[in-house]
């Protein structure tokens, strides 16, 4: 159906995709954006390999803390104000980072060390008037004894820990847990948080035995905090469930034996003091995530936070206390770093390679088909429009990024389209030379070699396809792009050159096979040159009258 419509209406099929593509390049026009994205390879960057062990130098790396760190990495370096970063999970124990425009020591200073998660004791918040989202608590959680909050039917009761002695391994301070309760802020802490605005100050710096002046996640409040009296570490266990005998979310802990103990004596001092300083500040990477307030002791390793939590917000700090809980300790394995300068001569370098591969084609078309190269050129400019558009489209839309292989694929995908051409042009000389007039020629010819055609294309897509499921990183680029170039192949083959082709075989100088058309009797393997339909009925009628 679609051939006879092509054939009764090829001009209009042509408008049809010349307004397609139109619209595409309009779209470009409003958003004033005329190039793609390129990638790491083609602009200068740095890829960075970091590889994940257990701090204990044991055991597998379990998945959900990977994760967790690729997204806390992701966090970190969106917050450094680096665009169009990517952090992947390579494989079960590896994490990739790529940052476009940025150098090794500044991606490696902002990368190589794993996320801290530490519980300080809050001397002093002040709210800034920033708006709280909605998923995150909107009162003080606080935290009770864990007794009461454990829901049995969504949560077995954790067993409570078995006293064990304290490690002997160095604390994270050299100070001992009482002078650290007794803390309070020289003249100086207290004047820098007084001044301290947050979205504009950065977080003082985060060393265990000094205190920390630093904002909320939302910058809604900040805090001047103390050093750190439990170490992220010590959490072995955190799960967000509905509280017992109740209908609001809630987040429930477990310490270690060590921290178990610290947590006793903490909560003893806290449960004494006056808001804020009765409150915890959970802290990750300097920042605060949470600050729940103590009104009792807390014994047996086992608490609660609970508060104004959603689902999400629930899930989202038991996750980072769950980190906290399962360390992971990264080495970097591999730092790659491409220049400016090198990432444009390989740019340079990708598009006269597809200008020579482009030229090819056309000087075999001028020497072997002649007139039909204009056929040829026309069907790659309308491709090459597509495709260029499509990819500064995409780029906007869903993150594509140019690489070097991705160029590759566009230059691979020169010679498919190519190849579409022969098939349908040889098979028309075959119907010519069987005795068929041109214009019949161009339409037998095309019902019968567009199978194969989609049969080349296809197998093609698949090749592509297979390619990005089973390929990692920058090769992706390259399935990417074959796959998207050979699907814009069959769309110009058509609708672009099988209606133009029909337009040409009713001219006089294809139809009738004129010198240099492509279509001359002795270029086409024949006695005599193709003719017009109308032409062939008259000279058929004139010899029946004779």
């Amino acid at each position: 159906m679609a051939t006879s419509k092509q054939q009764a209406h090829p001009l209009r099929t042509l408008i049809i995709m010349f307004v397609v593509i139109a619209g595409l390049f309009t779209i470009m026009a409003v958003n004033n954006i005329w190039t793609p994205k390129l990638g790491l390879d083609l602009r200068g960057g740095t890829t960075i390999t970091l590889t994940a062990s257990n701090i204990s130098g044991t055991g597998s790396v379990d998945p959900k803390s990977l994760e967790l760190a690729r997204t806390i990495i992701q966090q970190r370096v969106d917050g450094y104000g680096v665009g169009e970063t990517e952090v992947t999970v390579s494989g079960d124990h590896q994490i990739v980072v790529t940052a476009p425009n940025v150098q090794k020591d500044d991606l490696v200073k902002l990368v190589g060390q794993t996320a801290q998660l530490n519980f300080r004791k809050v001397y002093s918040n002040e709210s800034t008037g920033a708006t709280t989202p909605t998923e995150t608590p909107t009162t003080e959680p606080s935290a009770v004894p864990s007794a009461t909050q454990t829901n049995k039917r969504l949560f077995p009761q954790l067993p409570t820990p078995v006293p064990s002695p304290r490690p002997t391994a160095p604390s994270t301070t050299t100070k001992p847990l009482a002078e650290l309760l007794k803390w309070t802020p020289s003249e100086r802490d207290q004047a820098e948080f007084a001044s301290y605005q947050c979205g504009t100050d950065s977080p003082t710096p985060d060393v265990t035995d000094q205190p920390l002046i630093t904002c909320n996640e939302d910058g809604s409040a900040k805090y001047l905090l103390g050093p750190v009296l439990i170490p992220g570490e010590s959490v072995t266990r955190a799960v967000a469930g509905i509280q017992d005998k109740g209908v609001s979310w809630a987040v429930n802990l477990e310490f270690n034996a060590a921290g178990a103990a610290d947590f006793a004596t903490i909560t003893a001092h806290l449960a004494q003091q006056t808001q804020p300083q009765n409150e915890f500040g959970i802290v990750l990477d300097g920042t605060v995530i949470s600050s729940p307030y103590v009104s009792s002791v807390i014994g047996g390793g086992r608490a609660e936070i609970s508060g104004n939590f959603t689902q999400k917000s629930a899930g989202d700090l038991a996750a980072v206390l769950s980190y906290g809980a399962l360390p992971l300790a990264f080495e970097i394995s591999s730092v790659d770093n491409v220049s400016a300068k090198l990432g444009a001569d390989q740019l340079q370098a990708g598009i006269i390679a597809g200008l020579v591969g482009l030229l090819l084609v056309v000087a075999y078309s001028l020497l072997y088909y002649r007139g039909l190269a204009l056929v040829v050129t026309m069907s790659l400019t309308v491709a090459g429009a597509f495709a260029w558009s499509l990819m500064v489209l995409l780029g906007q839309g869903i993150g594509f990024a140019l690489n070097l292989p991705g160029i590759a694929g566009v230059i691979v995908a020169i010679g498919v389209t190519a190849d579409s051409f022969i098939i349908y042009f040889e098979r028309i000389r075959d119907e010519v030379r069987d005795g068929r007039s041109l214009r019949t020629a161009i339409e037998t010819g095309w019902v019968r070699s567009r199978k194969t055609i989609l049969a080349a294309d296809s197998v093609s897509l698949l090749s592509a396809l297979v390619l990005y499921v089973l390929a990692i990183g920058a090769v992706k680029g390259f399935a990417f792009t074959l796959g998207l170039t050979t699907l814009i192949d069959l769309l110009v083959v058509f609708f672009f050159t099988k209606p133009l082709m029909t337009l040409l075989g009713r001219t006089k100088f294809f139809g009738q096979g004129r010198k240099f058309s492509g279509f001359e009797a002795e270029h086409m393997g024949t006695s005599t040159a193709p003719l017009h339909n109308s032409r062939r009925k008259s000279t058929e009628l004139a010899g029946s009258e004779a």
